[in-house]
């Protein structure tokens, strides 16, 4: 089974000022020389981590990783002003340009898989290919299976804590609910609430629960942006018109792709993975029979590891 790559340090940090007000932390690592990959890290708003950079033979890849507007080292923290998909679409080509990249190979995994597949549908020219884990195309029935009702039935004891801080009379709106408290000036009620709704996200992502993904998802400077910025987004549909990233799986011909599925995915159910699969004939999908949605779960790991070498053949 393959495994991740050691542990490794960028060559390269920087910042990038995409505007008066978000200034982007952006690294590289691996082989200047390399294939160049560019790294989009989940949420929106929960920043990467550096076990992102050992997805990668740094012998072999150029990979950029950045935090999007308001997440992880970008500033300002969990900012939802002029944050929009379409933003972060405009901050990647920033990026590419000012890295004199011509066309690079995407990663990305959950809200990455998203951000990834509205960038490749706007400018296929620049993409060399595609390697998607955990699909969310951002619909509505996606987001009412997580938020309101669906998930909840697989997790009870889970959710009691997710809509705890919500009084009884608000529940049957929970996302809207959840976005007032977030956007709220009660500092004591948007930490709160954060904390509630990104545990919620750390203890369902694993098949079985994984202590340090709920660590992570927990820790207070990743919880608020991680909430404030998914709320934001979600309640204005990822600024996305219905199902338009499968109504325009037609721009992605001609892109190579890989797919990488947990069968018991329960944040980012299989159905979505499997429908963009049937649209778009150039993929590949993989389905891991013993997981879940978490990048760090052992057969995901392994899929996305041999997903990254064979675009180092065919690329190469």
């Amino acid at each position: 089974m393959n495994d991740l790559y050691p542990a490794i340090e960028p060559y390269k940090l920087q910042r990038l000022a995409v505007d008066h007000h978000h200034h982007l932390h952006i690294e590289e690592v691996g082989n200047p020389a390399g294939i160049p990959a560019l790294f989009l890290h989940g949420g929106p708003g929960a920043g990467c981590e550096p076990y992102h950079r050992q997805f990668f033979d740094p012998d072999l890849y150029r990979v950029v990783l950045f935090d999007q507007r308001g997440s992880g080292r970008s500033t300002p923290h969990a900012s939802l002003q002029d944050n929009t998909t379409w933003d972060l679409v405009a901050d990647i080509e920033r990026i590419r340009e000012a890295l004199k990249i011509d066309k690079w190979l995407l990663f990305g995994g959950s809200w990455g898989s998203t951000l990834a597949l509205a960038y490749a549908q706007a400018h296929p020219e620049r993409v060399t290919g595609l390697i998607l884990r955990g699909i969310f195309l951002c619909r509505d029935q996606e987001i009412e299976w997580f938020y309101q009702q669906g998930a909840s039935w697989v997790f009870p004891d889970y959710w009691e804590d997710f809509v705890a801080p919500i009084p009884q009379h608000e529940r049957d709106n929970l996302l809207h609910a959840y976005y007032r408290r977030l956007t709220g000036s009660d500092e004591i009620s948007r930490m709160a609430t954060a904390k509630a709704w990104s545990v919620w996200e750390g203890r369902t992502s694993s098949l079985l629960t994984n202590q340090s993904v709920v660590g992570f998802f927990s820790e207070p400077h990743t919880a608020l942006s991680l909430a404030r910025i998914e709320a934001h987004y979600f309640v204005n549909h990822a600024f996305l018109r219905p199902d338009q990233l499968l109504k325009e799986a037609t721009q992605l011909a001609g892109i190579p792709g890989t797919i990488v599925q947990g069968r018991y995915d329960l944040i980012c159910p299989m159905k979505s993975a499997w429908e963009l699969h049937q649209a778009w004939p150039d993929s590949e999908l993989k389905i891991v029979a013993d997981a879940g949605h978490s990048a760090t779960e052992s057969g995901i790991r392994s899929a996305l590891v041999e997903a990254t070498r064979h675009f180092a053949r065919l690329l190469g």
